[in-house]
């Protein structure tokens, strides 16, 4: 249990500090090949990062709070 909690401060923590990842799609190339050619990855949008799941759920906390607290 003890692990889990530790692994799950360590995770929020790297949410805080680096909220982007590479895209899992392309892998953080920002294109991937489709027909043989190159193209701009769908995903990200070419951006090569993608929001954690962990800070998008933060944010979206964030949002109902802020909402609900005017």
């Amino acid at each position: 249990m003890a692990a889990a909690v530790g692994a799950l401060g360590c995770y929020a923590v790297l949410c805080a500090v680096k909220p982007f990842a590479p895209c899992r799609r392309c892998a953080g190339w920002g294109e991937i090949e489709r027909f043989g050619k190159p193209r701009t990855c769908p995903r990200c949008r070419g951006r090569k990062l993608r929001l954690r799941l962990g800070r998008r759920a933060h944010n979206a906390w964030r949002r109902t709070h802020d909402a609900g607290t005017r």
